[in-house]
């Protein structure tokens, strides 16, 4: 599907929305498509998307069929935004909540732990070899994560900051608090990463309070 679109966006072709994997629109976006060698490529990625799709739904109903015999995942799905497919991935991914002490560590496993670079720590004052006081630190996050883990919080913070829900008001609570939207989502992935840690090490039901509580 990646691929897919890759294609017509090397040709300038907006395809945003999936109206351009539909059956039934094929012929109108392969028309749009200007070269017949370009063309010819696009028919036989359709190809093999209308091969793999049915494999894919077959691997969706084993995943699922699967994940009911965890009771992890039953716990999970109480959180807003983590859905049966988030919550058994998730549970093929940690495996074990006990492997994380706290919350801190599933944030660095996760990606969303912060990093502090700083390349001028000394400097040469007359000949002499200094420590600079004035300090100049870049903070960024860790590169060193579990990418998978990364994606499943991260795309639950997406899909909870858009549809209405006790962690859509955490979300907006913290825009008004004039905190950018790139950190606000960060903030609420921790939120989401933080409650999945709570409820499946203590095995417990969601609690709204946490809903509300700031990650610091």
């Amino acid at each position: 599907m990646s691929r897919i679109k890759a294609l017509y966006r090397s040709w300038a072709i907006a395809c945003s929305g999936t109206s351009v994997y539909a059956p039934r629109h094929r012929a109108e976006w392969l028309g749009k498509i200007p070269q017949p060698g370009v063309r010819l490529r696009a028919e036989r990625l359709y190809q093999q998307l209308d091969l793999l799709q049915p494999v894919r739904q077959q691997a969706r109903r084993d995943l699922l069929s699967e994940s009911r015999k965890h009771y992890a995942v039953k716990l999970l799905r109480q959180i807003p935004s983590i859905g049966p497919i988030r919550a058994a991935l998730l549970v093929a991914q940690l495996q074990t909540p006990h492997r994380f002490r706290t919350k801190r560590q599933l944030w660095a496993y996760s990606g969303f732990a912060l990093e502090t670079h700083d390349s001028g720590e000394y400097r040469y004052v007359r000949g002499k070899l200094q420590r600079n006081r004035e300090r100049v630190t870049v903070r960024g996050l860790s590169n060193n994560h579990n990418p998978e883990v990364k994606n499943l919080f991260k795309g639950a913070a997406i899909s909870a900051s858009t549809h209405p829900g006790p962690l859509y008001d955490f979300y907006s609570a913290l825009l008004e608090k004039r905190m950018r939207p790139t950190m606000a989502r960060l903030t609420l992935s921790r939120k989401i990463a933080s409650i999945t840690l709570t409820i499946w090490k203590k095995g417990a039901d969601v609690d709204a309070t946490q809903l509300h509580r700031q990650e610091t």
